[in-house]
């Protein structure tokens, strides 16, 4: 377990951020976040507390030590020691399509170049301690879109239909907020089509949420409290009140020690998983208009708690347990887009421990996001020409 002492507070929101430093944030963000959830996820806030005399303050090793190679139920994965999981890995493959694509995405794009990304190019899967395809690490929620796009030749707005509704959309949303800085409805929309090629149900509408919170965290009055008014202005059916309710009761709290119980019991009505993380219900995952995904409200809940402050949401996410390293990843987004930066110490640990770049996919979204918003910007002043020679209105200076 990492000192109490090193677990300093960070800044809250920084309303002077640029875009840059706020991509940099999330994305940097999102993988600390996943780094430290990791050796940790699947247990209970009570097992956490047993496993490492107390609360995890940083990053800390594999749940099994030394025998992680064959422990079950986590074996061949070192999850632990600063390695980012298959969150960051879909993260920065998603990225990489908007590097080369250098626009908006879509369900086709996740078919044209996500797809393929994963199938054919090896890559340092920090998790395997080698060099092999994504592919061959991500979970099977996330092969079903090489097995429906690639192998089933399903159309991508609809191949997410029929794979369990769960986090594996939404976990790799940020950059389509990022891309669509300060423009939540642009980044739901955006979100809904590049994830129906993944999930569907409650799983893709998070995914469009997420997106939302993300781009809402970059604007530059932002708050928690108008990040989670742009996400209940957007969301829909189940995701919406659950979120709701997270945060309502999340704002009675101002440490994530007491909100750990509390939180659970407001998200417990919408998740289908059940008490048992490893032993899910029956009716786990299937769609439903009347359930969420936990891990977005959760992961908004903390970021309330803690005020926007990266250090204490992450970690408030990392002791909550269960999904702890796709809520932290979540949380670490939106907080680092709202401005609080990411621990340095933190940072520059997971990146040499996954042998990442961490701050290199930052650099290449933000000069991507400002090429696609130029575009946009022409796009609109032609469309407004367009509009008033028809008549519509005069355009304003």
């Amino acid at each position: 377990m990492t000192p109490k002492g090193d677990e300093k507070p960070s800044q809250t929101p920084h309303p002077t951020a640029t875009l840059d430093e706020r991509v940099t944030g999330a994305l940097v963000g999102a993988a600390v976040g996943d780094a430290l959830g990791g050796p940790v996820e699947g247990y209970s806030p009570d097992q956490i507390l047993q496993r490492h005399g107390g609360r995890v303050h940083g990053i800390v090793g594999p749940w099994n030590g030394d025998a992680w190679r064959t422990a079950r139920p986590i074996a061949p994965y070192h999850k632990g020691d600063g390695h980012i999981t298959d969150d960051t890995l879909m993260t920065h493959a998603l990225v990489r399509v908007y590097a080369r694509v250098r626009d908006h995405l879509d369900a086709y794009a996740v078919a044209d170049h996500l797809v393929p990304d994963l199938m054919t190019n090896p890559r340092w899967i920090p998790e395997l301690e080698a060099e092999a395809l994504p592919l061959h690490r991500i979970f099977l929620a996330e092969k079903w879109l090489v097995t429906r796009l690639h192998y089933g030749h399903a159309d991508p707005r609809e191949a997410g239909v029929g794979n369990i509704v769960n986090c594996g959309a939404a976990m790799y949303m940020a950059p389509v907020g990022l891309v669509n800085a300060a423009n939540p409805a642009g980044a739901y929309t955006e979100a809904l089509d590049v994830a129906g090629a993944h999930q569907s149900s409650y799983g893709r509408e998070a995914a469009g949420v997420f997106a939302a919170a993300v781009a809402a965290a970059c604007a530059p009055d932002a708050t928690p409290d108008s990040v989670v008014t742009a996400c209940l202005g957007l969301a829909k059916d189940g995701t919406r009140t659950a979120i709701e309710r997270v945060c309502e009761v999340a704002a009675r709290h101002r440490d994530f020690e007491s909100a750990l119980t509390p939180i659970r019991e407001a998200v417990a009505p919408y998740d289908t998983v059940g008490p048992d993380y490893r032993a899910p219900s029956l009716g786990a995952r299937r769609p439903s208009r009347l359930h969420a995904i936990e891990e977005l409200p959760v992961a908004l809940g903390m970021v309330v708690v803690c005020g926007g402050d990266y250090r204490g949401a992450v970690l408030g996410a990392v002791n909550y347990g269960r999904d702890c390293d796709s809520i932290a990843t979540m949380a670490g987004a939106v907080c680092g887009a709202l401005g609080s930066p990411v621990p340095e110490r933190w940072s520059k640990q997971v990146a040499e421990a996954s042998r990442l770049d961490l701050w290199e996919p930052a650099r290449t979204l933000a000069e991507v996001t400002r090429e696609i918003f130029e575009r946009d910007v022409r796009g609109r002043r032609t469309h407004e020409q367009l509009f008033t020679a028809l008549g519509g209105t005069a355009c304003s200076a």
